[in-house]
């Protein structure tokens, strides 16, 4: 398990959103990786999700792969945006498509935390030259392709100069895949490394009256066989749920639920993320169609007017909330 000193904030501050889309190559998801893998077309539909951010005074953070960065089709249309001030950039690193090619491509090495040392620190350096590069501003914002944190990770990031890290994924258990287990992470911010670098994970939590009791539960039922459908059982009895903060494969009710549900329970900064190529039908499996596009750009839409509107939030990025906090006599709220 990481060590953290989780941040937090007090009840009465209002809530604060980090917008992430994870900028990268199309592939085929149910497929094995493939280090061919690097077309970056859907790219040329970043707008359609900009200008939603646009519209609401939304500055979201892309965190970009070495495809995107490496190829004017891919990183043309964020730079445009970047340039304008209308959004920010970190690095995402995908191993399988990131030189140095060293490692043998599989599902375990698709983890960037699973990889020697040397070969993530030169791997991660090597795509943040390129942004460097190509942007004029070195990246200071890190998610780990597949939420792939590892052991060497924090001293990594802090070596090459980033603030702030977006990998964990609670509270999911990639452990199935040689990946990491965030099933013991809440959604709190929290100090880690030396102290100086920020983790903010993606919002992800069980929900339902089941209570301490979901976890296992939600466990028990995604080991049944497939014909038992029991997760779904569990979904519409209310007993439990595992939700994540995405228009992703989540209806607008649950991306709300899942939200009032952490209110309550004091969280105060929140995690909405998807990933660039579902902005164009084919790529993703949560967007096949173009009424699935419909439908996916509608519940971004409807969740940021509710967040910024009814639950009287406010939209900040990764940096941003970072300088805040450490700006705080307790550093935001350390517990």
């Amino acid at each position: 398990m990481l060590e953290r000193t989780l941040i937090r904030l007090a009840e009465s501050s209002p809530p604060r959103l980090l917008v992430v889309i994870d900028t990268e190559e199309e592939f085929d998801w149910e497929r094995d990786f493939d280090r061919a893998n690097t077309s970056v077309t859907a790219m040329r539909h970043l707008g359609r999700a900009q200008r939603i951010f646009d519209e609401r005074g939304v500055i979201p953070t892309y965190v970009v792969d070495f495809p995107v960065a490496s190829q004017d089709e891919g990183l043309a249309p964020l730079a445009e945006i970047h340039a304008d001030g209308r959004a920010t950039v970190g690095a995402h690193l995908h191993p399988w498509v990131t030189p140095p090619h060293e490692e043998v491509v599989d599902r375990r090495n698709s983890f960037p935390g699973n990889l020697p040392r040397r070969l993530e620190a030169a791997k991660l350096a090597r795509l943040a030259d390129e942004l460097a590069t190509r942007l004029g501003e070195r990246p200071a914002v890190y998610k780990a392709g597949r939420y792939g944190l590892g052991p060497n990770t924090a001293a990594i990031l802090a070596e090459q100069g980033f603030e702030v890290d977006l990998s964990a994924s609670p509270p999911y258990d990639y452990r199935g895949e040689g990946g990491p287990d965030y099933g013991g992470f809440g959604c709190e911010p929290y100090w880690f490394g030396d102290g100086s670098l920020l983790g903010v994970p993606s919002t992800g939590a069980y929900v339902g009256w089941a209570g301490a009791a979901a976890p296992p539960l939600y466990a028990a039922a995604a080991a049944a066989p497939e014909w038992s459908r029991l997760p779904g059982v569990l979904a519409r009895s209310g007993a439990v749920e595992r939700l994540r903060l995405s228009p992703e494969g989540f209806a607008g009710a649950d991306l709300e639920r899942l939200t009032r549900h952490l209110l309550r329970r004091g969280l105060r900064v929140f995690n909405l993320s998807f990933h660039s190529p579902s902005l164009e039908p084919g790529w993703t499996p949560y967007v096949r169609s173009a009424s699935d596009l419909g439908r996916f750009l509608d519940r971004l839409r409807r969740y940021l007017d509710l967040f910024l509107g009814e639950l009287g939030g406010a939209a900040v990025t990764p940096l941003e909330l970072k300088r805040r906090l450490a700006a705080a006599p307790d550093g935001g709220g350390r517990r």
